[in-house]
């Protein structure tokens, strides 16, 4: 029998907010004479909230107090308590990212946070996320798919291939990035619009001019795909938080979601959400993108807060070691060392760890006892006093807990998880053991600042 968890995604986009409940459920997928292995077998939303529009004081201020609110009244409406949940991520996502009180929000939904919900916000979360919350993942199987979630204020990139991440990326395309009244007038254009178009606030666009904006934007989108030559509008539209260059992609099928999808898919008349989607939506169903084989997310406007909800979470190794560790631990960040035989190579990567975090260690395929032994030292003196907390990608984590047990003070904090491929730059949430596993969602955190 296995062990069910309730999860909850809350999703705080720049046009929408939206929340999921789902039921996830872990069991050792091992046989009777093996080594437990913990994996994710069964997900199923419980509750799926109204899409609503992001309360906004301002353009540039996300209104707390009632967002607050509105998620309060879906947790009763779903029948849940904050006590209930045990993990799931809240994630403000696209150009509410950039608001200037992103943090402020993230703590006023701290509350419904639970023991262990993750909040965070990042394209390289939100992309992946996506792409699973679609179902491009599931799609991609003898395929290369490149999926793009396209909302209000951008578009996040996941190049997936046979069921693998290859690449995510972010480009500044979206359908409120120019909002308009009932008149027709601009009431807000995004900042990122600069020297893309000489729309202005105030003016009062032609249906030709939104669709020559919609146009660029989506020609854009064609070049992150490989297939319209690359020109400095795709450098001037993609974001830079990621720290990766985009790589065009060769010979992809391009998938859809978010809520521009809607209007891929259907027609809208302009006006009709007060931006440009259905103007964008028209460009790439009439672009290259849809000249060939694409697909449509099974879910669209909802795919992102879905795979917070349900896919946001895995399952660490089983053969893991802790010892006064107080769970859940949350945000911590993380480090990668190339070479761990080395005190300095170590030393070098625990600098970045300034206040902590966990050591992720490559490699290691079958160590035998000294290789284990000599890293232990080398971690015990490397950390200090401060908590020892490793993850090592080789099944290997238990061997050295036990090793690293016998070098530290008695009550010095110490984890080793294993299973786990992670690059300088993540965070990690670690929740109460799931079995034998950690549930643990790997995540990024970009809060501020422009593209």
């Amino acid at each position: 029998m296995g062990k069910t968890l309730l999860s909850v995604g809350l999703d705080v986009g720049t046009t929408s907010t939206q929340m999921i409940l789902s039921k996830l459920t872990a069991e050792n997928r091992a046989s009777s004479f093996a080594v437990p292995k913990m994996e994710i077998t069964d997900r199923e939303i419980l509750y799926r909230s109204p899409v609503y529009f992001t309360p906004l004081v301002s353009h540039n201020l996300v209104d707390g107090a009632a967002l607050r609110k509105l998620i309060g009244k879906e947790y009763q409406a779903a029948g849940i308590t904050p006590a209930d949940v045990d993990t799931g991520a809240v994630i403000i996502t696209g150009e509410t990212s950039r608001k200037e009180n992103a943090q402020t929000v993230l703590n006023e939904l701290s509350h419904f946070a639970g023991d262990f919900v993750v909040a965070t916000a990042g394209p390289d979360l939100e992309s992946i996320l996506a792409a699973r919350g679609a179902g491009a993942v599931e799609r991609s199987e003898g395929n290369r798919v490149l999926h793009m979630d396209i909302g209000g204020g951008t578009s996040n990139l996941c190049l997936v291939e046979d069921g693998k991440i290859l690449a995510t990326g972010c480009l500044n395309v979206g359908g409120r990035l120019l909002k308009l009244d009932k008149s027709g007038r601009i009431t807000y254009r995004s900042p990122v619009l600069a020297g893309i178009t000489s729309l202005q606030v105030g003016d009062a666009p032609t249906t030709h001019q939104l669709e020559e904006l919609a146009q660029t934007l989506t020609a854009a989108l064609e070049m992150a795909a490989g297939l319209q030559e690359e020109t400095d509008i795709l450098c001037k539209l993609m974001t830079k938080e990621t720290g990766k260059p985009w790589q065009i992609p060769n010979g992809v099928i391009p998938s859809f979601s978010g809520g521009v999808a809607d209007c891929i898919a259907g027609e809208h008349p302009d006006g009709q959400f007060g931006d440009i989607g259905p103007a964008l939506g028209r460009a790439i169903r009439m672009s290259r993108l849809c000249a060939g084989q694409y697909f449509l997310g099974t879910e669209t406007i909802r795919a992102t807060v879905i795979g917070a909800g349900c896919h946001s979470v895995r399952l660490s190794g089983s053969t893991v070691f802790h010892q006064h560790i107080t769970f859940p631990l949350k945000n911590v960040p993380a480090a990668v060392t190339d070479n761990p035989e080395t005190a300095s190579q170590v030393e070098d990567a625990l600098r970045m760890l300034d206040a902590g975090g966990f050591l992720v260690i490559p490699g290691y395929s079958a160590p035998h006892y000294g290789q284990v032994k000599a890293l232990a030292d080398i971690l015990a003196k490397g950390f200090g006093e401060k908590p020892v907390l490793v993850c090592v990608e080789a099944d290997m984590a238990k061997a050295l807990g036990h090793c690293l047990r016998l070098l530290l003070p008695e009550d010095r904090p110490c984890l080793c998880m294993d299973g786990l491929r992670l690059e300088t730059g993540a965070y990690l949430d670690v929740g109460e053991p799931v079995g034998p596993a950690l549930p643990v969602v790997i995540k990024t955190l970009v809060l501020g600042g422009n593209p």
